[in-house]
């Protein structure tokens, strides 16, 4: 931690990951195609720890795979962006394209931009956006603190998601790397579902 605070680390994450999103232009190119563009997940909520990436939920009217494929491939073109993962959600209650872009920054370190284009309106049009902002608000100082400690000493391999840092420590008390592991099991076993407190 070369004697830096969990805090401080986080400070820096989220310095450093708005640097990165400023000079990939991915946001930019979403906007200039006419999309609405959000910050949304860790960064957004200044929780950015260990794993390097930034998440964008963009929004438009009607969208089909060729629209959205026509926007990626703008992405594609820049040769920092090494690789391109796309799940189709259209046809799904999400009424979404995922995709998932690898981007190498100017120091080499490689990035993930998860961007979910959503259609405008559907029922997950500002749901993460409000997600994020309602667990800055219930925070704690105490379990920001935990949050921070929990997602920079979980071991690697250890393959949890932002929000159940979030819903474990928020709404469970969760407090240690034991109590989180016990935790997720438990949770995973139930449907999928998503949080807000």
């Amino acid at each position: 931690m070369n004697g830096k605070s969990f805090e401080e680390l986080a400070e820096a994450n989220s310095r450093r990951a708005r640097e990165v999103l400023e000079m990939s232009g991915i946001a930019e190119v979403w906007r200039k195609a006419g999309c609405r563009v959000n910050l949304v997940g860790s960064l957004r909520m200044g929780l950015l720890a260990s794993h390097r990436d930034i998440d964008l939920h963009v929004y438009s009217c009607g969208i089909t795979e060729r629209d959205s494929f026509a926007i990626a491939a703008q992405i594609a073109a820049d040769p920092r962006v090494t690789e391109i993962k796309c799940i189709n959600g259209l046809h799904t209650d999400e009424h979404c394209v995922a995709w998932h872009f690898m981007f190498r920054a100017s120091d080499g370190e490689l990035w993930q931009f998860d961007v979910i284009h959503i259609e405008e309106g559907t029922e997950y049009d500002g749901y993460f956006e409000r997600m994020a902002d309602r667990i800055v608000e219930v925070m704690t100082p105490s379990q920001r603190a935990a949050i921070l400690r929990l997602k920079f000493t979980t071991p690697a391999g250890c393959d949890y998601h932002g929000v159940e840092y979030y819903e474990a420590v928020i709404a469970g008390g969760v407090t240690t790397l034991d109590e989180l592991a016990q935790w997720v099991e438990a949770h995973r076993r139930q449907p999928p579902y998503y949080w807000i407190p």
